[in-house]
């Protein structure tokens, strides 16, 4: 996500965002500040006073985006000497100092909890290489300011921060903190505003939404989803990160019989072998992923279940990486990702001595995708000659004379499209479409009403 913003009289800002949905949420929770503080927009990054730039630092490949991002802004104040650098988010409050040692470039160093209070510290003088990380346990609310970028149909809300997981291969609660949730009343409210506006579908995350509320007892993923569903002209409510050692019989029985919530779980797995998730401090075996999701399918057959799977983990064998093969070949996921296994000081993985070496994991990697590419061709065939609710969003990125969608069963920016070539097209309303051909990850298909 790029936002630009500038002030008439203050200064014009650019915001560049990088990783995931949660840090897209910070994002906009800037962008809002400073538009309420009467901020207005830009187009053009080059003529700006201050850039900055939310980062993440999650992974090598992460962070070397974020590096490699904050360079090419940098570059802009070759031409504009008083330009301000300002880097937000994940990098900053997993590296702090070492930034400003290695990054003299940038003026401004913002931290996780502390990004909301951008339109204060661009008002004010900066000092240049000033660090504002502490750790507050922020946790942003329904009353702060915050503009929705992903589109005017669909929003993602953030329910808790941090993460009560101790994964061995991730740095996540060392640099959000351990998990807090937002109160119900404060997530219900906030929802209410974005349908207000035109929003019809909500993507719920956090590091792991069933864990919500669990940190104090005092509320559950299930009283904010009955709470949810009673919001009138709200269409669907997705659930993104769900860890399959916390979900429940009783949630799968409401997950089951709500319309709202869309027949779609985000469940990360990680791996198929017990030796694999016990090393990874995963609190879950083979057998019980296997469970939870055939459970799942006899419950709700039409569901779609995304995962996401590593690979060359530290001691990784050829006989445990066949045990990940052959549990994707079996549980034959709707979505998948796969990630090659990135060692990161300050985790336990990152410690361990017998690393894999990178071409390995490459070669790994690319077997399960090939794997993967056939399982969704098979399951997307099956909707050719169907008629199915797609969520219309405007014109493809290929083309302005094709359009795209997404069915209920497609998360936004990770999972395939539905490019629509016929019919009378509505931007931002669900609408029935027939499909006429299928491919790996995407669909094609007409309006028919």
């Amino acid at each position: 996500m790029t936002a630009t913003i500038s002030s008439e009289g203050i200064k014009k800002v650019h915001l560049v965002s990088l990783g995931c949905s949660r840090n897209r949420v910070d994002s906009e929770v800037m962008v809002g500040t400073l538009l309420r503080d009467g901020w207005q927009s830009v187009d053009d990054p080059e003529s700006a006073d201050a850039v900055i730039v939310n980062t993440c630092g999650f992974i090598a490949s992460a962070k070397e985006e974020s590096i490699d991002t904050i360079l090419s802004m940098a570059e802009l104040k070759k031409s504009n000497a008083n330009m301000k650098l300002i880097v937000a988010g994940c990098l900053t409050q997993r590296y702090k100092s070492q930034l400003v040692k290695g990054l003299p470039e940038v003026d401004l160093f913002i931290g996780t909890d502390e990004f909301s209070r951008i339109g204060d510290l661009l008002a004010s003088p900066i000092q240049k290489g000033t660090i504002h990380a502490k750790r507050t346990n922020y946790l942003y609310n329904e009353e702060m300011p915050r503009v929705n970028t992903l589109s005017s149909h669909s929003a993602y809300v953030k329910v808790a921060e941090g993460c009560q997981h101790n994964c061995a291969f991730c740095i996540i609660p060392a640099i959000r903190g351990r998990l807090r949730s937002r109160p119900v009343h404060s997530i219900i409210k906030e929802v209410m505003n974005l349908v207000d506006t035109g929003v019809q579908e909500i993507n719920l995350i956090a590091q792991d939404l069933a864990a919500y509320g669990r940190e104090n007892g005092e509320t559950d993923l299930l009283e904010l989803l009955r709470a949810m569903v009673q919001i009138d002209n709200l269409r669907w409510i997705r659930l993104l990160y769900v860890y399959p050692e916390n979900i429940s019989p009783e949630f799968l029985e409401f997950f089951a019989k709500e319309d709202k919530i869309v027949k779609y779980l985000d469940i990360p797995v990680q791996h198929g072998s017990n030796a694999i998730l016990k090393r990874m401090n995963r609190a879950v075996t083979r057998e019980e992923i296997i469970s939870t999701v055939k459970s799942l399918r006899e419950m709700v057959p039409s569901v779609a279940i995304r995962t996401s799977v590593m690979v060359g983990f530290p001691g990784e064998t050829d006989e445990e990486f066949a045990d990940l093969k052959s549990l994707v070949q079996e549980l034959k996921f709707e979505h998948l990702g796969c990630f090659s296994y990135s060692q990161e000081e300050g985790t336990v993985a990152g410690r361990m001595t017998n690393q894999i070496d990178e071409e390995i994991k490459q070669d790994r990697l690319a077997q399960i995708m090939e794997i993967q590419k056939e399982i969704s061709r098979e399951k997307l065939r099956r909707f050719v000659g169907k008629r199915i609710p797609v969520l219309v969003a405007g014109p493809s990125e290929e083309s302005e004379l094709i359009w795209q969608g997404r069915m209920s069963v497609q998360a936004p920016e990770v999972d395939g499209i539905v490019y629509l070539n016929d019919g009378p097209l509505k931007a931002g309303q669900i609408q029935m479409v027939e499909i006429t051909e299928s491919y790996e990850y995407d669909l094609v298909g007409r309006v028919v009403h």
